[in-house]
This record gives C-alpha cells, sequence and structure tokens, in this order.
C-alpha cells in the first residue's frame, strides 16, 4: 500500500485522512467509487488526484476495514427464548 500518498493532520479537514497535499479526503473518493464514479471521471473532476491517489485511497480503506474487529451480539429475540 502507498501510504506516503495519504496524510492525517489535524490542521487539514479536521485530521481525516486525505490525498496528500490537497484536501480531497479519503472518504470522498471511496464514497464517490461506491456511488459508481469511474477512475476517468474522478481524475476529470479533480485534476490534482492521480490514478495512483486512486488507488492509495482504496487500499487505506481495505486496510482500515481489515483492522476491525467484530462483536457478534445475540439478538434480542434470541435472548427472551432464554
Amino acid at each position: 500500500m502507498t501510504t506516503s500518498r495519504i496524510e492525517i493532520n489535524p490542521q487539514v479537514m479536521m485530521g481525516k485522512p486525505v490525498i496528500r497535499g490537497t484536501r480531497i479526503t479519503v472518504e470522498l473518493i471511496l464514497n464517490k467509487l461506491a456511488d459508481g464514479a469511474t477512475e476517468s471521471e474522478l481524475l476529470e473532476d479533480y485534476p490534482h488526484l492521480t490514478a495512483e491517489d486512486i488507488r492509495a485511497a482504496m487500499a487505506y480503506g481495505a486496510a482500515s476495514v481489515s483492522h476491525e474487529e467484530v462483536v457478534l451480539l445475540a439478538d434480542a429475540s434470541d435472548r427472551a427464548k432464554s
């Protein structure tokens, strides 16, 4: 993962991860992609972005999710049966 393309700075976008040297958040890129935007559209809409920046944002998002812990709670209806 190219983490050198992502920076977290409390003075920029309230500390959200952004593409280094921009105010373009990883969240924005991931949301646009999830909404169906193509890489070409992102590059056209955000001229400061590169294809490598988009891949870095996706890798950052994937790495963030891979470090999450999932805690399964019993369903309330299951507890009522006990």
